[in-house]
């Protein structure tokens, strides 16, 4: 049985959904390890200024991930409604998701340490 599209159902605000986006960045600690790990590299540590140099390359990272990432917000609205609306392509869509789970269960069934 396909449930109610999304669209029928009552939505979030933007500014609650933005707001738990925010937090839920700010407490994957994975990005934190990823700019310690990472940009490092690319600071050289015989002058001064490292700490500007990591805010300016954090911000250059930041600014091109908000970028992308709001690209794939707008496409993603774009087709939502196309997708939702098609009760084929849904199911065809939770077919795909379940036969994905299936096979990645199988496989982590079989997988040897």
């Amino acid at each position: 049985m396909i449930s109610q599209p999304a669209s029928r159902q009552a939505g979030k605000p933007a500014s609650k959904v933005i707001g738990s986006a925010v937090l839920v960045n700010v407490l994957n600690p994975k990005l934190t390890l990823f700019f310690f790990a990472f940009l490092p590299q690319f600071i050289p540590g015989h002058a001064g200024g490292q700490l500007g140099a990591m805010l300016a390359l954090s911000g250059v990272f930041m600014a091109m991930t908000l970028v992308v990432f709001a690209g794939y917000g707008l496409f993603a609205a774009a087709v939502r409604e196309h997708l939702v609306s098609r009760p084929r392509i849904v199911r065809r869509m939770r077919q795909t998701f379940a036969v994905s789970f299936v096979a990645l269960g199988a496989k982590l069934a079989v997988t040897t340490r």
